[in-house]
Protein backbone atom coordinates (compact mmCIF):
# COMPACT_ATOMS: atom_id res chain seq x y z
CA UNK A 1 0.00 0.00 0.00
CA UNK A 2 1.42 3.24 -0.97
CA UNK A 3 0.58 6.66 -1.72
CA UNK A 4 0.35 7.03 -5.84
CA UNK A 5 0.70 10.54 -7.11
CA UNK A 6 1.55 13.87 -5.39
CA UNK A 7 4.37 15.27 -2.90
CA UNK A 8 4.25 11.83 -1.45
CA UNK A 9 4.79 9.65 -4.12
CA UNK A 10 5.89 6.19 -3.26
CA UNK A 11 5.67 6.28 -0.25
CA UNK A 12 4.93 2.73 1.81
CA UNK A 13 1.77 3.52 4.31
CA UNK A 14 2.07 0.85 6.94
CA UNK A 15 -0.88 -1.90 6.26
CA UNK A 16 -3.39 -2.63 8.84
CA UNK A 17 -2.67 -5.26 11.82
CA UNK A 18 -4.90 -8.46 11.00
CA UNK A 19 -6.64 -7.70 14.28
CA UNK A 20 -8.06 -4.44 13.03
CA UNK A 21 -10.14 -6.56 9.99
CA UNK A 22 -9.86 -3.56 7.93
CA UNK A 23 -10.14 -3.48 4.24
CA UNK A 24 -8.07 -1.00 2.81
CA UNK A 25 -9.06 0.62 -0.54
CA UNK A 26 -6.96 -1.26 -3.59
CA UNK A 27 -3.96 0.47 -5.38
CA UNK A 28 -5.94 -0.11 -8.45
CA UNK A 29 -9.48 1.37 -7.27
CA UNK A 30 -7.57 4.25 -5.34
CA UNK A 31 -5.95 5.25 -8.64
CA UNK A 32 -9.16 5.19 -10.27
CA UNK A 33 -10.82 7.08 -8.08
CA UNK A 34 -8.08 10.08 -7.64
CA UNK A 35 -8.05 10.17 -11.48
CA UNK A 36 -11.85 10.78 -11.37
CA UNK A 37 -11.54 13.01 -9.03
CA UNK A 38 -8.50 14.92 -9.88
CA UNK A 39 -10.07 18.21 -10.80
CA UNK A 40 -12.01 18.54 -7.83
CA UNK A 41 -8.82 18.18 -5.61
CA UNK A 42 -6.55 21.41 -5.56
CA UNK A 43 -7.51 23.06 -1.87
CA UNK A 44 -10.42 20.89 -1.20
CA UNK A 45 -11.92 19.87 2.09
CA UNK A 46 -11.95 16.00 2.14
CA UNK A 47 -13.34 13.93 4.78
CA UNK A 48 -12.29 10.44 4.82
CA UNK A 49 -14.94 8.29 6.85
CA UNK A 50 -14.30 4.87 8.29
CA UNK A 51 -10.76 5.67 7.35
CA UNK A 52 -9.25 2.47 8.10
CA UNK A 53 -5.44 3.04 7.19
CA UNK A 54 -6.17 6.22 6.05
CA UNK A 55 -5.06 5.95 2.72
CA UNK A 56 -7.67 7.91 0.76
CA UNK A 57 -7.29 10.75 2.97
CA UNK A 58 -3.42 10.61 2.44
CA UNK A 59 -3.32 10.75 -1.12
CA UNK A 60 -6.03 13.19 -1.25
CA UNK A 61 -3.77 15.43 0.91
CA UNK A 62 -0.61 14.69 -0.96
CA UNK A 63 -2.53 15.44 -4.61
CA UNK A 64 -3.27 19.19 -3.17
CA UNK A 65 -6.47 18.71 -0.95
CA UNK A 66 -6.31 21.40 1.79
CA UNK A 67 -7.42 19.40 5.14
CA UNK A 68 -8.68 16.41 5.62
CA UNK A 69 -10.52 15.23 8.27
CA UNK A 70 -10.14 11.20 9.16
CA UNK A 71 -12.72 9.46 10.98
CA UNK A 72 -12.71 5.65 12.54
CA UNK A 73 -14.83 4.49 15.34
CA UNK A 74 -11.85 2.67 16.24
CA UNK A 75 -8.65 4.01 18.19
CA UNK A 76 -6.30 1.65 17.20
CA UNK A 77 -7.29 2.85 13.21
CA UNK A 78 -6.67 6.31 14.36
CA UNK A 79 -3.12 5.09 15.41
CA UNK A 80 -2.53 3.99 12.27
CA UNK A 81 -3.98 6.67 10.41
CA UNK A 82 -1.50 9.08 12.58
CA UNK A 83 1.82 7.07 11.85
CA UNK A 84 0.80 7.28 8.05
CA UNK A 85 0.52 10.65 8.16
CA UNK A 86 3.80 11.16 10.11
CA UNK A 87 5.26 8.55 7.10
CA UNK A 88 4.28 10.63 4.28
CA UNK A 89 5.05 14.01 6.09
CA UNK A 90 1.16 15.05 5.67
CA UNK A 91 0.19 16.10 9.21
CA UNK A 92 -0.32 19.89 8.76
CA UNK A 93 -3.83 20.29 7.90
CA UNK A 94 -4.87 16.61 8.85
CA UNK A 95 -7.30 16.18 11.73
CA UNK A 96 -8.05 12.53 13.05
CA UNK A 97 -11.81 12.05 15.22
CA UNK A 98 -12.95 9.22 17.23
CA UNK A 99 -16.22 8.83 16.26
CA UNK A 100 -19.31 5.95 15.49
CA UNK A 101 -20.87 6.93 12.05
CA UNK A 102 -23.53 7.73 10.92
CA UNK A 103 -24.65 8.70 14.15
CA UNK A 104 -21.47 10.88 14.71
CA UNK A 105 -21.83 13.15 11.66
CA UNK A 106 -23.51 15.88 14.08
CA UNK A 107 -19.95 16.33 15.64
CA UNK A 108 -18.05 17.32 12.38
CA UNK A 109 -17.67 21.19 12.06
CA UNK A 110 -17.92 22.40 8.77
CA UNK A 111 -18.67 21.27 5.89
CA UNK A 112 -16.45 19.25 2.95
CA UNK A 113 -15.93 19.29 -0.62
CA UNK A 114 -14.98 15.51 -1.35
CA UNK A 115 -16.56 13.03 0.86
CA UNK A 116 -15.46 9.34 0.75
CA UNK A 117 -16.97 6.15 2.89
CA UNK A 118 -15.69 3.07 2.64
CA UNK A 119 -17.65 1.37 5.30
CA UNK A 120 -17.00 -1.92 6.30
CA UNK A 121 -19.03 -4.74 4.13
CA UNK A 122 -21.42 -5.71 6.32
CA UNK A 123 -22.65 -2.00 7.00
CA UNK A 124 -26.06 -1.53 5.98
CA UNK A 125 -26.84 2.03 7.18
CA UNK A 126 -26.75 3.61 3.90
CA UNK A 127 -29.80 5.91 4.21
CA UNK A 128 -29.03 7.14 7.41
CA UNK A 129 -25.60 8.03 6.28
CA UNK A 130 -26.45 9.69 3.28
CA UNK A 131 -29.29 11.40 5.30
CA UNK A 132 -26.47 12.38 8.13
CA UNK A 133 -24.77 14.49 5.61
CA UNK A 134 -27.50 16.32 4.62
CA UNK A 135 -29.30 17.02 8.13
CA UNK A 136 -25.63 18.15 9.39
CA UNK A 137 -24.74 20.15 6.45
CA UNK A 138 -21.52 17.81 6.11
CA UNK A 139 -21.24 17.78 2.43
CA UNK A 140 -20.73 21.28 0.70
CA UNK A 141 -23.33 22.49 -1.69
CA UNK A 142 -20.99 22.14 -4.94
CA UNK A 143 -19.92 18.66 -2.83
CA UNK A 144 -19.43 15.07 -3.75
CA UNK A 145 -19.74 12.06 -1.74
CA UNK A 146 -18.70 8.75 -3.03
CA UNK A 147 -18.99 5.34 -1.31
CA UNK A 148 -17.04 2.45 -1.98
CA UNK A 149 -19.03 -0.69 -1.30
CA UNK A 150 -19.19 -4.30 -2.34
CA UNK A 151 -20.91 -5.03 -5.46
CA UNK A 152 -24.19 -7.07 -4.00
CA UNK A 153 -25.05 -4.11 -1.91
CA UNK A 154 -27.84 -2.09 -2.18
CA UNK A 155 -27.01 1.86 -1.52
CA UNK A 156 -29.50 3.77 -2.08
CA UNK A 157 -29.79 5.57 -5.69
CA UNK A 158 -31.38 8.47 -3.88
CA UNK A 159 -31.74 10.08 -0.38
CA UNK A 160 -33.39 13.35 0.35
CA UNK A 161 -31.82 15.61 -2.30
CA UNK A 162 -28.65 13.67 -2.51
CA UNK A 163 -28.88 11.15 -6.19
CA UNK A 164 -26.75 9.07 -7.19
CA UNK A 165 -24.79 9.95 -10.37
CA UNK A 166 -22.72 7.10 -11.46
CA UNK A 167 -21.50 4.37 -10.71
CA UNK A 168 -17.83 1.94 -11.47
CA UNK A 169 -16.83 -0.85 -10.73
CA UNK A 170 -14.08 -2.93 -10.03
CA UNK A 171 -13.92 -6.55 -9.61
CA UNK A 172 -15.96 -6.75 -6.63
CA UNK A 173 -15.87 -3.24 -5.41
CA UNK A 174 -18.25 -0.55 -6.51
CA UNK A 175 -17.50 3.48 -6.10
CA UNK A 176 -21.04 5.17 -6.08
CA UNK A 177 -20.90 8.51 -6.68
CA UNK A 178 -23.62 10.97 -5.17
CA UNK A 179 -24.72 14.82 -5.92
CA UNK A 180 -26.88 17.43 -4.96
CA UNK A 181 -30.16 17.27 -6.72
CA UNK A 182 -30.13 21.20 -7.13
CA UNK A 183 -26.57 21.53 -8.17
CA UNK A 184 -27.24 18.35 -11.47
CA UNK A 185 -30.76 20.27 -12.14
CA UNK A 186 -29.13 23.57 -12.49
CA UNK A 187 -26.16 21.88 -14.85
CA UNK A 188 -28.38 19.76 -17.13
Amino acid sequence: MRVIAGQAKGIQLSPPPKELAIRPTLDRVREALFSILMPRLEGARFLDLFAGTGANGIEALSRGAARCTFVDSDARALKLVRGNLVRARLERGAECLKLALPKDLRALRGSFDIVFADPPYAFAEYEALLGGLQTYAVLAPEGVFILEHARRAAPPERVENLLRTRQAEYGDTVLSFYGWEKRLMADG
